[in-house]
């Protein structure tokens, strides 16, 4: 599979390939440690995750800067670090201005999740547009990082293993398994999750891409 930009096209599995297998290897380590109950601070059983230090979303910066890096190896440079960071600050403020809006108009539970679903789309639209090359391997990464988890998710709930794979919000209802993956799994790591990957990874690009035209070795 390859995309067009710049005049040529990347191929977006063999840039992909590794960081996937390393985020499902830690992915699965992650799984195995909350089932071991192994510590808390590494892999928190909590709703959310509790921020434990295992686990894929501390890998999102790293790999924007790596697929930036590589992106602008291949000649696919962006038109400007402006551009990547100004189209990448609008998506974050995407975010939060959905933060903003839930609370003032006192959303919760599945409500909360659309509206922010629905600003998710438009961060990736909006940060995509920084630096459309670095914007498609951010997607196609996060699709490959973020639908295992997702499916994961399903089988933990139905399970119920007591895992955070398998808990919600503290507000959200108490629905069937199904609904309960629908909401709390599907919907936020195709939406969220893979616009959390594309703003992240694109302000974490801009960086790379300043470092790596300013150094030395940059063209």
């Amino acid at each position: 599979m390859a995309e067009q930009s710049g005049g040529g096209s990347v191929a977006l599995k063999p840039l992909i390939l590794v960081p996937a297998v390393i985020t499902f290897a830690i992915t699965l380590l992650r799984l195995v440690g909350e089932l071991l109950e192994w510590s808390p601070r590494f892999f928190s059983r909590e709703p959310g995750g509790a921020a434990a230090l295992v686990g894929i979303v501390w890998l999102v910066p790293i790999f924007g800067a790596y697929f930036a890096a590589k992106l602008i190896k291949m000649g696919h440079d962006p038109s400007g670090a402006g551009p990547v960071f100004g189209w990448a600050f609008l998506g974050l403020l995407a975010f939060i201005g959905a933060g903003f809006l839930g609370r003032a108009l006192g959303l919760g539970g599945r409500r909360f999740i659309l509206l922010f679903a629905v600003a998710s789309i438009v961060a990736i639209v909006l940060a995509y547009r920084g630096w459309p090359a670095l914007g498609r391997v951010l997607i196609a990464y996060g699709l490959a990082a973020r639908v295992p988890v997702a499916a994961l998710m399903l089988v933990a709930i139905l399970a119920n293993w007591g895992t955070h794979y398998e808990k919600g919000p503290p507000s959200f209802p108490k629905l069937g398994a199904v609904m309960t993956w629908f909401w709390i799994g599907l919907v936020p790591q195709l939406t969220l999750w893979i616009g959390f990957t594309v703003v992240v990874g694109a302000l974490c690009g801009g960086v790379a891409a300043l470092v790596t035209r300013r150094s030395p070795s940059g063209r």
